[in-house]
């Protein structure tokens, strides 16, 4: 009886042994599991952040490469004439679109006139070209 009590007291430890093992083997595999899963978000959060820097820069890049066109555009002749037409265009596509996007618009009060509309917008290019 004590032989069989002796092995069976091995047999439980053994046993045991092996479920601790498992466990430790269980929980160490999630841990790898869950660092790899965290390390894949950080990079693919990387890779999304330099994507959104460099297409920050592209557009940073094109503007500054327009507006010096503008400027040297607007040196040669006729360059002025066209930009105060181009201004007077937007000026009247502004009203039309405060006039579609809601029922309150203000407008100036000659909105009537047109020539004194380009010669608002005229005017306020003439103040920004000043500066």
């Amino acid at each position: 009886m004590q032989l069989t009590a002796e092995r069976e007291k091995r047999a439980r430890i053994a046993r045991s042994e092996g479920q601790r093992i498992e466990e430790v083997n269980l929980a160490e595999g999630q841990k790898s599991a869950a660092i790899a899963q965290s390390e894949g978000e950080k990079t693919a959060a990387i890779n999304r952040a330099q994507g959104e820097a460099a297409a920050i820069l592209a557009v940073a890049e094109a503007t500054s490469e327009a507006i010096a066109k503008i400027a040297a555009a607007t040196t040669k002749e006729g360059g002025e004439a066209a930009v105060q037409l181009k201004v007077a265009e937007r000026y009247v596509d502004a009203f039309a679109n405060i006039a579609k996007a809601g029922n309150t618009i203000v407008v100036p009060a000659d909105m009537g006139n047109p020539g004194s509309v380009i010669a608002s917008a005229m005017s306020i290019f003439q103040g920004v070209k000043k500066a």
